[in-house]
């Protein structure tokens, strides 16, 4: 919000207060000032002129020779190079001795044979931002109202002895998006008082009954609680005063027509968006607001033909659409030179409403910008009939007799209840009842008398932001001077803060991975829809979540796998000499199986993994030896060992899309009791088409879900001593079936040795003629250990038989010889 503070003045005295002055204290305040802008850059003995005539320069076809009356002794002779230039007009003159914005300084010169002592202005030479005048203005020099009086310095014409105050708003502070709440700002922060205009007092309603000729109705009582509407005949179209559009300028809007300017010139001032319509361009003079119809069209002002949808708020005669509510008018119903009668509107929109479709059409506006906000209720009325005493007074409008409306008027002021020992608890102060009470005077909130220590404090319509007590010592706070208040100790309960259960173990997994040498990469949710149906494993048979408004097609739906990024890392990795990687991300997956999103889809947790290249860098003396799938297994298992689940994990032969068959697995966590398994996840090379497709070397991958992980794993670090008793190595080789899988005879070993084993791995698995086509021999090393003593030969004999008899009788295991 750009506040003049010139226009400020008319509200509050701000005698004895430099601008810098107010921007600082309105900051220490709680609203911050961004910039502050003289609006003078640097104008100096600029007057007004009259050009009494004008003739061609003798040697030069595109330079005239002007008489400029400009109020002093004598008049000037001036060569002025300017197409729009002509006798009759009023200007701006730059004397001999003048400085202008950028350094130029203005002295007596001869052009071509011919002294000009001084220069006729464009807007842009007096440092204005052109851009905000209108068309005719922005070229050649700038042309003054016919009432202008000669001789008068410029910048007092044009209002540039003024500064502009950048307001930074916060979105709860709307009620300081117009002059009116920063004047009540100002004021409350100055103590000082604020007078605003009062449109009644000036008002003449000189008509019949408005009523006679317009009629308003709500079909959306919702999205629209209160529309008001004034009739106003006998217009004449033209231009602004000039006050009026130096600070619609001040203010950054364009002036455009005495209508125009006026509604936006009361928005400017009371925060309340309003919009003329030519009365006659409506149907009986009717005003229908309804929801728009599935497929209907209108073209606004800005001559773009709309596409509305069901959730759009329009404003209509019945007929047709006439604007898009709160967002902008149509071109069906705009005030043009032909308009004589209008129908003027002031109303209290939606605010979520206003801004799904405003987003949606890509319409942002200053009208917009306010009833996103949600605008204030009391001053629908009030702003309305300050727009129709302006109209009436700069545009000869006859405004015709009540307002026609519809909806609820604003409802009854806010009263909160507010205890003076709890406001000083919390702001650790010791204000007493009549500091408090002032400070909420110079707010303008009405308070009741105090009764045992509470305070009944009314707040006004225009800040709906305050709705709770603790609202109300912000409000003491900031005033009363954040550096006024003394530092104090904390008091109360404090509830020391810790991580959830998921949170722990995703910074335990970081940690374990981070720490065996693995790089952490974060990438999009959003990828392209090829890529998300490249690895289904986790979400076989769902569907990729689409986005409304995707950025660009590669990143138009969220990722049902992390991998495929994971790919892309590695080629652009690759791309740049970088061949041996270990990645791996946490990370969400998403999915659903709607085909249209009636629901919030499914979010799970997902670690992922990727390996390529060499175990380490060659050497001269070692060679470089490649990664394959026992590496990634093994980073795997290390992992499910710190997470306490090394034991019920299971990898079992599958060949799921997108990965080599023959060389991935599915990776099964076992209950308990081991009763039943849970599919978490997917291990294995990446298929060749894929790996011919990225143009890369052999690559490892791994995704596993994490939610199970998140209940079951055991992640707490328990230390023990070391043992004092040696323990007992024994090997074992068994000649089973090529079907059989290593992991379900480890397993069948753990639980039949009990707890006197320590540990079991496979060192050798051979296969050979001599022991038959699907015949294998698999070798391991079994430890066994009692922590309490030292084992006799019996008991590891009789364990050791217990073993090789559990693998003859579940394996059909034969002991090599």
């Amino acid at each position: 919000m750009r506040v003049s503070t010139d226009w400020l003045s008319d509200y509050i005295a701000l005698e004895g207060v430099t601008p810098q002055e107010l921007a600082e204290k309105i900051t220490r305040a709680g609203i911050e000032i961004d910039v502050v802008e003289n609006r003078n850059q640097g104008v100096n003995k600029v007057v007004v002129g009259y050009v009494k005539s004008k003739e061609k320069h003798p040697d030069a076809d595109k330079l005239n020779v002007c008489v400029i009356d400009a109020g002093q002794e004598e008049d000037l002779q001036i060569v002025c190079g300017a197409k729009n230039v002509d006798a009759g007009q009023k200007v701006a003159v730059a004397l001999v001795g003048a400085k202008l914005p950028g350094g130029l300084d203005i002295k007596k010169a001869k052009l071509r044979g011919v002294v000009s002592l001084g220069m006729i202005c464009s807007a842009k030479e007096l440092g204005m931002n052109d851009k905000l005048l209108p068309k005719e203005q922005q070229e050649g020099i700038l042309v003054l109202p016919e009432q202008t009086e000669i001789g008068t310095p410029i910048s007092q014409v044009l209002g540039l002895d003024d500064h502009v105050l950048e307001l930074d708003l916060t979105p709860n502070r709307s009620d300081a998006l117009s002059m009116r709440g920063a004047a009540y700002e100002v004021g409350a922060i100055l103590g000082r008082e604020v007078k605003l205009p009062n449109p009644k007092e000036h008002l003449v309603e000189a008509g019949d009954e408005a009523a006679k000729h317009i009629s308003v109705e709500i079909k959306a009582q919702e999205q629209c609680s209160h529309y008001t509407a004034r009739y106003v005949t006998g217009i004449k179209l033209g231009a602004s005063p000039l006050w009026m559009q130096n600070r619609l300028v001040a203010a950054g809007v364009r002036p455009i027509n005495n209508i125009v300017d006026i509604t936006n010139y009361v928005m400017l001032e009371y925060g309340q968006p309003l919009h003329a319509f030519d009365a006659d361009k409506l149907e009986n003079g009717r005003i229908e607001v309804r929801m728009a119809h599935e497929g209907e069209t209108i073209v606004t002002l800005d001559g773009q033909e709309r596409k509305l949808e069901p959730h759009m708020l329009l404003i209509t005669d019945g007929v047709k659409p006439v604007a898009i509510a709160g967002v902008m008018g149509g071109e069906n119903s705009e005030v043009s030179e032909g308009t004589v009668n209008l129908l003027l509107e002031s109303a209290k929109f939606d605010g979520g409403t206003v801004r799904k479709t405003s987003r949606q059409l890509g319409l942002r506006s200053e009208a917009s910008l306010r009833f996103e906000k949600e605008v204030d209720p009391g001053a629908v009325i009030t702003a309305l009939d300050r727009a129709a005493e302006l109209i009436q007074r700069y545009a000869s409008g006859i405004v015709h007799q009540g307002i026609v409306q519809a909806g609820a008027e604003a409802s009854e002021k806010r009263v909160i209840q507010m205890s003076l020992s709890r406001l000083n608890r919390y702001l650790g102060t010791d204000l007493s009842l009549l500091e408090v009470k002032t400070i909420f005077a110079r707010l303008h909130f009405a308070c009741g008398d105090a009764e045992q220590d509470v305070l009944d404090v009314e707040v006004p319509t225009r800040r709906g932001d305050i709705t709770l007590d603790v609202d109300l010592f912000e409000e003491v706070a900031r005033l009363y001077g954040y550096d006024n208040i003394p530092t104090t100790w904390i008091e109360g309960p404090t509830t020391p803060g810790a991580y959830t259960r998921p949170q722990a173990i995703r910074r335990t997994i970081r940690s374990v991975m981070s720490g065996s040498g693995w790089q952490e990469m974060i990438s999009y949710s959003f990828v392209h829809p090829d890529k998300a149906v490249l690895f289904p494993a986790l979400t076989q048979g769902s569907k990729a979540v689409k986005l409304a408004m995707p950025m660009s097609e590669d990143r138009s739906v969220l990722r049902t796998s992390i991998l495929p990024q994971m790919l892309d890392a590695a080629v652009y990795n690759m791309n740049r000499k970088q061949d041996s990687l270990a990645l791996f991300e946490v990370g969400s997956v998403f999915f659903t199986e709607e085909e249209k999103l009636t629901k919030q889809p499914h979010e799970i947790p997902v670690l992922a993994m990727l390996l390529t290249g060499n175990r380490a860098a060659q050497q001269w003396n070692v060679g470089a030896e490649k990664v394959d799938f026992f590496d990634l297994k093994g980073a795997l298992e290390h992992l499910f060992a710190y997470l306490g689940l090394e034991q019920r994990i299971r990898l079992v032969a599958n060949s799921p899309e997108g990965f080599h068959p023959g060389r991935s697995a599915s990776v099964l966590l076992d209950s308990k009791d081991g009763s039943e398994s849970m599919l978490i996840g997917t291990i294995g090379q990446l298929h060749p088409e894929l790996q011919q497709q990225y143009d890369l070397n052999d690559v490892y991958v791994a995704e596993i879900a994490l939610e199970a992980i998140y209940k079951e794993a055991d992640a707490d670090i328990r230390y023990r001593e070391l043992p004092r008793f040696p323990a007992v190595e024994r090997d074992i080789a068994v000649v089973v079936g090529k079907e059989i899988e290593a992991g379900d005879m480890l397993r069948e070993i753990r639980e039949s040795a009990g707890e006197l084993l320590e540990t079991v791995k496979v060192f050798d698995v051979f296969t050979g003629s001599k022991l038959g086509e699907d015949k294998k021999s698999v070798a391991m090393a079994l430890v066994y250990r009692n922590r309490e003593r030292t084992l006799t030969d019996e008991e590891i004999t009789e364990v050791h038989a217990r073993v090789v008899t559990r693998l003859e009788e579940q394996f059909n295991a034969e002991l090599r010889k």
